[in-house]
């Protein structure tokens, strides 16, 4: 696996893969963020209720400064947390009514993993050069 990222990177070169990496963090961060928002609003009754929705948003928001400063191992971090929202979704699937939600977060979290541990090595070799 090593080799194979290796040839890639003198393929492609880091600066193409950081940038390519960097977007998927970023489009699937942002989907990730409507997608918890929303689920918060839906745990919703007539009386609205801020903490549900500060619950599901809070860990992602926390690393806003990290994904704004291009920092790598803030993407490493935000890669682990992204796998408890995959959890969150593999969860909602065997809810009744709540698969295709589930299947969607679960895929937008797992692309948000790949892309930060993409981000993470792309760009700690680019700036090691």
């Amino acid at each position: 696996m090593r080799q194979w990222l290796e040839k890639v990177e003198e393929q492609h070169g880091l600066d193409k893969l950081t940038l390519r990496s960097r977007q998927v963090v970023l489009a699937s961060f942002a989907l990730l963020l409507v997608l918890v928002i929303y689920r918060g609003f839906l745990l919703q009754d007539d009386d609205f209720n801020w903490r549900p929705v500060v619950a599901f948003v809070l860990p992602l928001v926390l690393f806003l400064p990290s994904i704004i400063g291009k920092r790598a191992r803030g993407h490493a971090w935000l890669a682990f947390v992204s796998l408890l929202y995959f959890t969150q979704g593999v969860m909602l699937v065997t809810l009744p009514g709540q698969g295709l939600r589930g299947v969607v977060e679960a895929v937008v979290a797992l692309v948000l993993f790949t892309g930060c541990m993409s981000y993470a090595r792309f760009r700690s070799r680019q700036l090691n050069q």
